[in-house]
């Protein structure tokens, strides 16, 4: 087996703000498995200044090597030697999964590569998702937030807390002039952006209008805070930066256990590759803890090992809307036959 290394750069359609600052491209490494017949490729895509793997570009590329080179000889993926490097795991595991299903793809262009066999992968069923509407201006996330309500969502997330609170507020309260909570689902992701002192007030303002959650409140590694929160809050509260660089299971099963959140979201690039993800969804159940998964802005490569993994870890039947409409986020995406049917992504 040979592995190859070829750095991409994607390009947002528009800037993607969220309130650790905005995006306008996304790098990626994609990591190629190959004996000459079979072959496989994963993403590896670290998110500057919040990926735990983020290195310098030039030291990131030299790590994966390393890893890549023991793969190469060994043919397997020690785990235990990648829990610091999520993002290069990932892409390890999805480019080894492709690769050793290779067998029995279907050579056809509209087919998916197939890393896990079930029903989405297969093209049967979709998986639920929300419409995500990013931060902006008033007038931007009205646009876009109206946007998704037309396409069909039911369950809309907004990033909040980049304008001011009370813009924020005039928006969620449009949202529920219009769709009653049993029509539209509603949540809200942070990004840690509420101050500690007054985050407890802000959660109570935003409790009034049926809010399924809110993640990441606060910032991370403010545990008794984030404790505090989630015993006093009235709307439940989800853990998403919360979880980056807890990768040993008993420093997650003791944060979880302190913390006590309702959700925790999980992005394989971020949390631990697939492996890891599997590990936080098991004691997440094991604690009363509910998850759901999402992307971290990868291309269609990465998204679509999410969406397989994600079909596989909860089931056939997935309910539970996830977070994987990112696929069109991009003006140079690789071209992958995932789409989005009203509020379902579906592989074919």
């Amino acid at each position: 087996m040979k592995i190859t290394i070829e750095e991409r750069l994607l390009h947002f359609k528009q800037p993607a703000g969220t309130s650790r600052g905005i995006y306008t491209v996304r790098r990626s490494w994609l990591v190629r498995m190959s004996d000459g017949v079979r072959s496989g490729v994963g993403e590896c895509a670290p998110l500057p200044d919040l990926s735990c793997d983020a290195l310098p570009p030039e030291q990131y590329v030299e790590q994966l090597q390393q890893f890549c080179r023991i793969v190469e000889q060994t043919g397997t993926i020690d785990v235990e030697a990648l829990r610091d490097y999520p993002s290069m795991l990932f892409g390890l595991e999805t480019a080894l999964l492709a690769f050793q299903h290779a067998d029995s793809q279907c050579p056809s262009p509209s087919s998916l590569p197939i890393l896990y066999e079930n029903p989405f992968s297969r093209g049967e069923v979709g998986i639920p998702i929300n419409g995500l509407v990013w931060m902006g201006s008033y007038e931007e996330m009205l646009q876009r937030m109206e946007e998704k309500l037309s396409q069909g969502f039911h369950c809309v997330k907004l990033k909040v807390g980049a304008i001011d609170f009370d813009r924020e507020m005039e928006l969620i309260q449009l949202i529920r002039s219009r769709f009653s909570h049993h029509e539209v689902e509603l949540r809200l992701d942070a990004n840690g952006g509420f101050k500690p002192d007054e985050a407890l007030y802000k959660l109570e303002l935003l409790s009034q209008y049926a809010i399924h959650s809110i993640e990441q409140p606060i910032r991370q590694r403010q545990w008794s805070m984030m404790a505090e929160l989630c015993r006093e809050a009235p709307l439940p509260i989800a853990l998403d930066e919360e979880l980056i660089g807890v990768n040993d299971p008993d420093n997650k099963r003791q944060m979880l256990r302190f913390i006590k959140p309702a959700y925790i979201v999980l992005k394989p690039s971020l949390h631990g590759g697939m492996a890891g993800c599997r590990e936080w969804i098991e004691i997440a159940r094991e604690e009363g803890i509910g998850s759901w998964i999402t992307s971290a802005l990868e291309s269609n490569i990465g998204l679509n090992a999410i969406a397989q993994f994600c079909a596989d870890v909860y089931g056939p039947s997935v309910r539970m809307p996830q977070g994987l409409g990112t696929g069109q986020l991009f003006i140079d995406n690789i071209p992958m036959p995932l789409t989005i049917r009203g509020d379902e992504l579906w592989g074919c």
